[in-house]
């Protein structure tokens, strides 16, 4: 009956670290792409160079974002195993 719970438990466990993951890993990605956005705001750029500007910092928040959604994966995974 207890091993049902910490089933349970367990499920818990991952589904808050799961979410956990991806709000913080949202909120870095957005804390990276922000000041790229108000620099293209505050100062006139031609619109190509806008537009690059703009993809880079898209690109350095998605890959900023991905890399915090492994590394609390992959670091809750390895609590997991060692019992804690």
């Amino acid at each position: 009956m207890d091993q049902g719970r910490e089933s349970r438990w367990e499920k818990d466990a991952m589904t808050v670290e799961i979410v956990f993951a991806l709000v913080t890993a949202g909120a870095l990605a957005l804390a990276v792409f922000a000041p790229v956005l108000v620099f293209t705001l505050a100062f006139q750029l031609p619109d190509t160079a806008r537009r690059g500007v703009l993809a880079g910092g898209a690109a350095l928040g998605a890959v900023a974002g991905l890399w915090r959604l492994v590394r609390v994966l992959l670091r809750f995974d390895a609590q997991r195993r060692q019992g804690h």
